[in-house]
């Protein structure tokens, strides 16, 4: 015969790890000063900029007919 399982029990509990996780991110972003705040904002900016200038964008001409 199979187990009877709780589904609540499993949603609390993964609902409960979520909060945990949320909560540890919040106590990085939110504990720190203005200066480590700005350095983080500026490491990610130089990287999205980074990024952005090795993306290779593909120009769809509407002019050419697509092939049959």
């Amino acid at each position: 015969m199979a187990e009877i399982v709780s589904l609540n029990k499993y949603r609390k509990a993964r609902q409960r790890s979520e909060a945990e996780n949320r909560a540890a991110e919040n106590r990085i972003r939110h504990g720190r000063d203005k200066n480590e705040r700005q350095r983080d904002a500026d490491g990610v900016a130089r990287i999205d900029k980074a990024l952005d200038g090795k993306r290779i964008e593909t120009i769809k001409d509407s002019d050419t007919p697509e092939p049959a």
